[in-house]
C-alpha cells in the first residue's frame, strides 16, 4: 500500500495528532499535539499515517521513521523493531525497541556491525542462530542506508 505525501500541506488545512513515540532508553515524544504525519517501515511496506487516520496495528522494520511536525519541520529516527498502534480516537503511538535520531548513527560503525553481522551468520549453528543473526544483518543493512542518508 503506497500513498503519496506533501510536504506543502499547510498547518491550516491539517489537523494534528495524538503521538507517542518511545524506546526503552528514551522518551522522544510524549503525547505531543504538534504532530501532522508519520512515515513509518513496516513489515508490510512502508506506511503513511496522516492525522485522523483508521485505526491500525503494525510491526516496525527496520528503518527510518520520519515525523513531519505542524510547523514544518521534520524530524528522522532510525528504529530497529517495535510496534505502531493507530487508536480509534485517531491517537498513534509507536514503541520501538531501539531508537535513535539518524544524525547518531555513525557510518563506521554501521559498517562494522554489519560485517560482524554477517561473520555470525555465516558461522551459525542452527536455525535458531541463523534467524537472530539475519535479524542482526537486516538491522545492520538498515542502519548502514540511514546513516549514509545524513546529509
Amino acid at each position: 500500500m503506497s500513498i503519496e505525501t506533501q510536504a506543502s500541506v499547510t498547518t491550516s488545512t491539517v489537523a494534528d495528532m495524538s503521538f507517542t513515540f518511545a524506546s526503552p532508553a528514551e522518551v522522544f515524544y510524549n503525547q505531543s499535539k504538534n504532530v501532522r504525519q508519520v512515515d513509518v517501515p513496516t513489515l508490510s511496506g512502508n506506511i503513511v499515517i496522516p492525522a485522523q487516520s483508521a485505526p491500525l496495528l503494525g510491526v516496525l522494520k527496520p528503518g527510518v521513521v520520519t515525523i513531519f511536525e505542524s510547523d514544518g519541520n521534520t524530524k528522522r529516527f532510525f528504529v530497529s523493531s517495535g510496534s505502531i498502534a493507530v487508536h480509534p480516537d485517531s491517537g498513534v503511538q509507536l514503541l520501538a525497541e531501539e531508537a535513535t535520531t539518524i544524525e547518531n548513527l555513525d557510518m563506521k560503525a554501521c559498517q562494522d556491525a554489519l560485517v560482524d553481522a554477517r561473520r555470525r551468520l555465516e558461522s551459525a549453528q542452527d536455525d535458531k542462530e541463523k534467524a537472530e543473526f539475519q535479524i542482526e544483518v537486516d538491522c545492520a543493512e538498515a542502519a548502514l542506508r540511514a546513516s549514509s542518508s545524513v546529509s
